[in-house]
């Protein structure tokens, strides 16, 4: 009996490492010091001596189910966007700069070929993001995850000034809502999405007109990465009051997270284009809208607060940075929390 009969390939492992490490090298920052391999991952800070009050800031997540979807579609070269983007947006969120990612993948079986398209996704969303990739882990988990089958997770780490941080503290009646437009479902509700679609591969590799692709390439397209739009606007001068990276938990859950006491959320569902794939949802598995806007990001990926007189600055910042903006809605005094009015389609 040996190690690899048991289930464990540490050859595979090896293997897996020399695939990714051409990767993994796109990404590496003046910063990074030692090279993949080591025990642990090393960056100087040595920059952030020249802020007033560096702060750190963290973030950890996965994909969710929808590594499921990768799995059935064998394609498995985008999930680490995915992986990478729900970390990342989080910390550009609170005003900071990603700095570093480390991923951990666990899957039944290592093959090295798979997961080195997975890493490639990662090192993609850490090139969109200019987070170095300087560690990670591949478990092998025999006989607690089939062979075919692996989950993904992630923490970044970054940091920002401390009279930076977007914290909403400064928000007021009047402040102008200016959404990003997603990508499509993103990263989460994929557990409501899975039951309400047809997940064997050939209903996803159906092609509809109103998608302008199949069902599976709309519902694996990655997770937008808002880092650099936010940091365009912190180049224009404009200070963003408050900011809401739209996940899990849908508008209800995300847009109060951003607003202080004794301010409130207005947002026309008709300001902006809700993409196709929503109104499937809706329709083929008859979730009433409160759910849809309870659960998924609806086409925005990210919600900011400006000052009015903000506003055509921070479109045009948003434009520079390759995202699409939308005038959504403003904060009005009240009690914390949000209303949606108007017409979804």
């Amino acid at each position: 009996m040996d190690y690899k009969k048991a289930g464990v390939d540490i050859e595979a492992g090896y293997r897996s490492v020399e695939l990714m490490k051409e990767h993994v090298k796109k990404t590496m920052r003046e910063e990074v010091l030692g090279g993949l391999g080591g025990f642990s991952g090393a960056f100087s800070l040595a920059k952030i001596k020249e802020m007033e009050e560096p702060v750190l800031l963290s973030g950890t997540d996965g994909c969710g189910t929808k590594v499921k979807l990768a799995m059935i579609l064998d394609k498995h070269d985008t999930i680490g966007i995915d992986a990478v983007a729900m970390c990342v947006n989080d910390i550009a969120c609170a005003g900071g700069e990603p700095l570093f990612f480390l991923d951990y993948i666990a899957c039944g079986k290592n093959e090295p070929e798979k997961i080195a398209d997975i890493v490639k996704g990662v090192a993609e969303g850490c090139l969109q993001s200019g987070a170095a990739l300087i560690g990670g882990e591949t478990a092998e988990h025999p006989g607690l995850m089939a062979e075919d089958e692996y989950d993904l997770a992630g923490f970044a780490v970054g940091v920002c000034d401390k009279k930076d941080m977007i914290t909403g503290e400064d928000l007021k009646a009047g402040d102008v809502l200016i959404g990003m437009a997603s990508s499509g479902v993103h990263s989460n509700g994929f557990s409501l999405v899975r039951k309400v679609f047809n997940m064997k591969r050939e209903a996803l590799d159906t092609y509809y007109d109103s998608l302008g692709c199949t069902l599976g390439e709309a519902l694996l397209a990655p997770t937008r990465i808002y880092v650099k739009a936010l940091k365009s606007i912190k180049d224009a001068g404009v200070t963003v009051k408050a900011c809401s990276h739209i996940t899990g938990g849908g508008f209800y859950e995300n847009v109060p997270r951003m607003l202080k006491e004794g301010t409130r959320a207005v947002i026309k569902k008709d300001s902006y284009p809700i993409p196709p794939v929503f109104h499937m949802l809706s329709v083929d598995g008859d979730v009433e809208e409160h759910m849809m806007y309870n659960t998924f990001n609806m086409g925005l990926g990210m919600g900011l607060a400006v000052d009015e007189a903000d506003v055509e600055k921070t479109l045009e910042a948003i434009r520079a940075a390759g995202e699409a903006p939308y005038v959504v809605g403003h904060i009005e005094a009240g009690e914390k929390g949000v209303d949606l009015c108007g017409e979804s389609w």
